[in-house]
């Protein structure tokens, strides 16, 4: 087991020598191995200096993938994130993130509160940004075995012999609706910034052939993020790092509108707007007890 490792699992930090030792290096030390701010000379992130190579030379998307992956990716690329950023963080406070904005305004929270919130309610396992973790693992393992010799249509009979003949992929089939209406617009955002299709975007088209014929389903969003940057050589992990703020504006967008309201108005129910189904109302049973309380 390796030291990062051994650190991670916890279970040996009390007894295993290197860990004491790695760990005594560091008593009373911030130590980073990403940057930092070093008064009189500099402020730095992966070794660039942030006001003399980035700020102002190098766009914010660019910036922000640096700190995210520690890579400093071109222009066209960083603008295409840029985009998918804004396809998916939409003013609706219908939308489960919004809608914790929106009530963070209209309890008068403060707009960095509900929008923390609201970015981590992303954080799971059906939407939001966590899924780009498996979307881009199983884009990438797809095409291994591609490459091993299985077409698009033994991956995708694979993917459904493991739920039963349903084939549920992450970043295939939209559980609200059919379609996904932000797949063309950044082809065409793609095709403007001339980014070539790679390997793992046309298996992925080919994966949502298959699916078409066979299920009457397609490619999200999310397919086709994890696609893209899968043929820029982003892992899972860095995928997932580089939109963890995905949502922020929508959901500022959406405290807002209801901050800009009498507080406490939306979303409004009256109590037989529950469809209470429990045990009906009842008498509380008198067990004799003096409730009332001492006079001392």
């Amino acid at each position: 087991m390796l030291l990062n490792d051994k650190i991670s699992a916890g279970s040996s930090t009390h007894s295993d020598a290197n860990v004491i030792d790695y760990l005594q290096q560091r008593r009373g030390k911030i130590i980073s191995n990403t940057g930092g701010w070093f008064p009189g000379k500099g402020v730095f992130s992966h070794g660039y200096s942030m006001l003399e190579e980035l700020v102002g030379e190098k766009s914010y998307f660019q910036i922000l993938v640096l700190n995210a992956t520690g890579r400093l990716i071109d222009r066209p690329l960083a603008d295409w994130i840029e985009a998918v950023y804004g396809c998916l963080s939409w003013p609706d406070p219908r939308i489960w993130c919004n809608q914790i904005g929106a009530l963070a305004g209209t309890a008068r929270a403060s707009v960095v509160a509900g929008t923390a919130m609201g970015v981590l309610a992303t954080d799971s396992r059906s939407y939001g940004v966590l899924p780009l973790i498996e979307g881009v693992g199983f884009i990438q393992n797809a095409l291994v075995q591609h490459k091993q010799g299985a077409s698009a249509d033994d991956i995708v009979s694979s993917a459904a012999a493991v739920r039963g003949g349903k084939p549920y992929i992450v970043g295939y089939i939209r559980p609200i609706a059919k379609g996904d209406e932000r797949l063309e617009v950044m082809e065409k955002v793609a095709e403007k910034l001339n980014m070539p299709i790679g390997s793992h975007l046309s298996l992925a088209y080919a994966i949502e052939q298959v699916l078409m014929e066979k299920y009457d389903e397609g490619m999200n969003v999310n397919g086709y993020v994890s696609a893209v940057l899968s043929d820029y050589d982003f892992s899972p992990q860095e995928t997932y790092n580089l939109f963890s703020t995905l949502v922020a504006s929508g959901v500022t967008a959406c405290y807002l509108d209801t901050y800009k309201r009498p507080p406490d108005t939306f979303l409004p129910l009256r109590c037989d707007d529950i469809d209470y189904q429990g045990v009906a109302q009842r008498t509380v049973p008198d067990t004799g007890t003096n409730t009332e309380p001492d006079a001392d």
